[in-house]
């Protein structure tokens, strides 16, 4: 240490660690208290670059801002400033200042911070309806003391508000413990025995972060709506501009009571009555689902004597027999999304199905044109959704948006037969599509649709023309099967050759026809567009939960289907889903 005191140059009035790097980030000269930072001699021609982890470029533009750049050492919490003393030499004084009460004090200011956690037990009534017999009271307390002994574990306060809700508070330092554990509380519930056709669970919303205790409480109010929406079993954190989602394992449990589709047929009919011009549109890209859904809600809108507008630009190839076919009729107002924001005015009313994400609508003008919007879908709820639309009629068991809107014509139309054949076989096509031909969420209700669009005239033989595929495009997905990669865990992944229009298509048969392989648990499909863009279609039996997945590339779907579109290439979209996969199997 007496070898550098010598060398060193102590600038008078700084009790601070100090020293002075070169261009290349030599130290050139450092003060006595620089031991305080680096416990070791030999300080002078060290790398700082190499000791810190900083870059020149940092301290130079910091040299300039006025900023800082944060440093931990020995167990010690630095500030580093940096100045240049004379503007004709190449080098930088840098000044240490020791931070690490302050920093103490901001980890237990942040940790302290209150949380609250809103919880409701999913489908209460449903649920002990079907275990009274078998003792529902008893489960209910079951659920009651998992609850409160994790509420007790974080030193919360719990309050149950309802049968089936409770509010709980806690601080930052127990949620951020708990996001390690992953919400752990979801799997117990669900391990219960319940002697019900499906097992309890719970959803969960977190609100941190607020300024004050009304916000925080008004995030997690805002989370359980999410995780509501999302299907339940999970848990959702909402900060200021950051959400994160934990669990969601579970199939969403049908509904036996059509009551609400009623409900929602009539409120529905009553806004289409009062407005002056409707337009209908479903998602960029649309698909049969999207599309059949169109026309059947056209179809009520016609029934009430109004002739509305369907908003599509471009049909993709998939479609092209369907629309081709509707558009022949001329019984649809067609347009395109110029002309359709040319007539909407505010009192119009927009009509939004398979969707409610107002990025991915086919005009996401009409939205901020009309006050008066209505969402139909069938999809998990996203936290990007259509801002306070005049009626959201949201289910996620549904198989499909056409289930729902069969669900509701059933009600609203009078007469037999008032629906066009293609308005029947649309729908129909929409239901199979999304329900894999009726093996992927078609509960009872989707089966009594189709039978009902039966009864109104669609035939299956003709609905399977819509289906009909091109032989290259046959030879195409054979050799993507050939090339495919099956991963540990039963994780299949494949990809399509070159640039194709109908590549969303494609890539949704393609990861259909993976997971049918034996031990395959979920399946991966990529091709690129002619818009050079990455579409990815994602399966999986449930153990895989793919809509999580695909929401991390900027998707979505639900448990067992989702997909998403990506601007990398190919190569490297399955580079990332492999490594997504792999974090949220473990």
């Amino acid at each position: 240490m007496d070898q550098i005191e010598e060398k060193i140059q102590i600038p008078s009035g700084f009790p601070l660690p100090e020293l002075t790097i070169d261009a290349q980030g030599k130290v050139t000269s450092a003060n006595v208290h620089i031991g305080e930072v680096f416990i070791y001699e030999g300080i002078l021609g060290t790398d700082i670059f190499a000791l810190t982890g900083f870059k020149g470029a940092e301290f130079r533009e910091n040299a300039e801002t006025g900023r800082y750049v944060h440093l931990e050492r020995n167990y010690k919490s630095f500030r580093i400033y940096s100045y240049r003393m004379d503007p004709e030499k190449e080098e930088w004084t840098l000044l240490f200042r020791d931070d690490t009460s302050l920093e103490e004090l901001k980890t237990k200011y942040n940790s302290e911070r209150p949380c609250m956690a809103k919880i409701q037990i999913d489908n209460y009534d449903e649920l002990i309806e079907a275990v009274r017999d078998a003792g529902g009271s008893d489960l209910s307390a079951r659920i009651d003391r998992i609850v409160r002994d994790w509420a007790e574990d974080m030193k919360a306060s719990v309050s149950r508000v309802k049968n089936n809700r409770y509010n709980i508070w806690l601080t930052q330092k127990y949620m951020d413990d708990e996001r390690f554990r992953k919400f752990d509380l979801l799997d117990e519930v669900r391990k219960l025995e319940t002697n019900a056709d499906f097992p309890a669970s719970l959803s969960i919303g977190v609100g941190a972060g607020g300024e004050d205790l009304e916000e925080t409480e008004g995030y997690a109010d805002a989370a359980l709506q999410l995780a509501l929406g999302r299907g339940g079993d999970q848990a959702v954190i909402k900060r200021i501009n950051d959400i994160s989602y934990f669990g969601g394992k579970l199939q969403t449990v049908e509904k036996s009571n059509k009551g609400k589709s009623r409900i929602v047929g009539h409120a529905l009919t009553q806004l289409i009555l009062q407005a002056p011009k409707i337009f209908i549109m479903g998602h960029v890209h649309s698909d049969m689902d999207s599309f059949g859904a169109t026309l059947g809600i056209a179809r009520l809108c016609m029934v009430n004597g109004k002739k509305p507008y369907i908003v599509i630009e471009d049909p993709n190839e998939s479609l092209e027999t369907l629309f081709n076919l509707a558009k022949d009729t001329e019984k649809y107002g067609f347009i395109n999304c110029d002309k359709a924001t040319d007539l909407c005015t505010e009192d119009s009313l927009v009509i939004v199905v398979d969707t409610h994400k107002k990025d991915i609508v086919q005009c996401p003008e009409l939205l901020g044109i009309s006050r008066k919007v209505v969402v139909i879908d069938h999809h998990r709820k996203a936290d990007k959704g259509i801002e306070d639309p005049e009626l959201i009629y949201m289910e996620s068991y549904a198989s499909s948006a056409c289930e729902m809107v069969t669900e509701i014509l059933q009600f609203m139309l009078q007469k037999k037969k008032q629906m066009e054949k293609i308005e029947a076989e649309a729908l129909m096509a929409g239901i199979m599509v999304d329900s894999s031909f009726f093996s992927v969420r078609a509960g009872v209700r989707t089966f009594e649709a189709a039978a009902w669009l039966r009864r109104q005239g669609a035939d299956p033989t003709e609905v399977k023309r819509f289906f009909q595929e091109d032989w290259e495009n046959v030879k195409i997905k054979s050799k993507a099967l050939l090339d495919a990669d099956i991963l540990n865990h039963g994780i299949a992944m494949a990809s399509l050759p070159g640039e194709r229009g109908d590549a969303q298509l494609l890539c949704a048969q393609l990861a259909d026809r993976l997971l049918s392989l034996k031990g395959v648990r979920a399946s991966f499909a990529c091709g690129r567009d002619s818009e050079q863009r990455t579409v990815i279609s994602a399966r999986s039996l449930g153990a895989v939960n793919v809509q999580v997945i695909m929401e991390k590339l900027g998707g979505g779907g639900h448990l067992t289907n989702a997909a998403a579109q990506v601007s990398i290439p190919v190569e490297e979209a399955l580079e990332k889903i492999r490594i997504l996969t792999e974090e949220t199997i473990k």
